[in-house]
């Protein structure tokens, strides 16, 4: 299965030790997973995870320094299977703010992407066939 993370996935992965975001994340860096788990990342999408991850508020809430988001990034660059844009899609009709994710899955040909804002991104994911769902029924898809 190849997935998207939306970086409030990736937030809330860093944030908060347990959770499905956490043991999604903590799979795609072991490569671990029932099948075949990757995660597409386009360089745009990239940044803005660094982007936000470093914010100061963002470090203080998950009691990190810039060096331990750092290394998750590392971690997920070595395993990430790199997407070009090839497509500029926008306007996907998605949430403004979560264009960027639709346009990585569709160039990466993702089979899901995992939101906390499923509506602001479900319609315009489903004009391309990728589903998209909460980190918790991504990890029960991954598990079956």
């Amino acid at each position: 299965m190849r997935i998207v993370l939306d970086t409030d996935v990736l937030v809330a992965a860093i944030q908060s030790p347990t959770g499905a975001s956490r043991e999604i994340l903590s799979m795609i860096l072991s490569r671990k997973g029932s099948g075949a788990l990757s995660i597409a990342v386009s360089t745009a999408l990239f940044l803005e995870y660094e982007a936000v991850l470093l914010r100061s508020e963002r470090l203080a809430a998950a009691k990190a320094t810039p060096t331990d988001i750092a290394d998750v990034l590392n971690g997920l660059a070595e395993v990430a299977v790199p997407v070009g844009l090839a497509y500029r899609l926008r306007p996907t009709g998605a949430h403004a703010d979560d264009e960027l994710v639709v346009e990585t899955a569709v160039n990466g040909i993702a089979d899901v992407i995992a939101t906390f804002n499923v509506r602001h991104v479900q319609s315009a994911a489903a004009r391309f066939g990728i589903a998209v769902e909460t980190p918790s029924k991504v990890l029960r898809r991954i598990r079956s």
